[in-house]
């Protein structure tokens, strides 16, 4: 075993390691969320994985999201994310797809057999298809819902789709997956916190984004560590009984 392993071989045991390392997962959106969630998938041990992001480092970025720097300014957050898993597992089989997917291609991608995928969009439409999709082909997803606007991550709750509530990305998403005939059956790390409305404001600077949310440093990755936590135990078999 290399040394690098150890200690979450110690943690999980040698049979709940070896269920990590031969597992394939998918990571859509490499943002404040994802990227966290990727890191901390790849640290664990798990073997394969597929990352997706079409965008670039925006220098609001930088309060937030792991990959971006001063220095990262303009490079595309799926190469810079594919370097950085293989610095910290250099065995790991990854494919980098630094494309905005949609349509067809979506379709495409989830054409392999992945053992969890983790939805990090943070637009409303590719989000709602990755979902619908990935049901469709009964791949296990967990999706997290807005982390902006809020400061409180002990209010952050994992449950079904079905049971989220006070999280108006929730709403809206139930009420998109309902006309495709989806109500739940798939889990959701969410937030009733309330958001001020002073903290949104519109835009039309950003892609694909009518508005902006303001964000603390801290909460995109308390979401993206809570879907990566949901994975892992998943994968590895670990039940802990804290969830909602």
């Amino acid at each position: 075993m290399e040394e690098w392993y150890s200690r979450t071989e110690l943690c999980l045991g040698p049979a709940a390691l070896e269920k990590l390392r031969g597992a394939n997962v998918l990571v859509a959106g490499l943002g404040g969320v994802g990227s966290y969630a990727a890191e901390m998938i790849c640290r664990a041990g798990v073997g394969k994985m597929t990352i997706v992001d079409g965008d670039t480092i925006h220098p609001s970025n930088r309060n937030r999201q792991l990959l971006a720097l001063k220095s990262t300014e303009g490079l595309a957050k799926a190469l810079l994310m594919e370097k950085r898993l293989k610095d910290i597992n250099p065995g790991i089989e990854i494919t980098a797809i630094n494309e905005y997917i949609r349509d067809d291609r979506m379709i495409e991608i989830l054409s392999e057999q992945f053992d969890y995928v983790v939805d990090a969009i943070d637009t409303l439409s590719p989000k709602v298809w990755l979902i619908f999709h990935s049901l469709k082909r009964n791949l296990k997803i967990v999706s997290s819902m807005g982390a902006g606007g809020r400061f409180d991550p002990l209010q952050i709750r994992v449950a079904d789709i079905s049971e989220s509530y006070g999280c108006s990305l929730a709403r809206i998403l139930r009420k998109k997956l309902h006309r495709l005939g989806v109500n739940e059956g798939f889990r959701v790390v969410w937030s009733p916190e309330d958001v001020d409305k002073t903290r949104v404001k519109e835009t039309s600077g950003e892609r694909n984004k009518a508005s902006v949310v303001g964000t603390i440093s801290y909460m995109p990755a308390a979401f993206g560590l809570i879907c990566a936590s949901v994975v892992i135990r998943d994968l590895a078999g670990i039940n802990t009984g804290q969830e909602q």
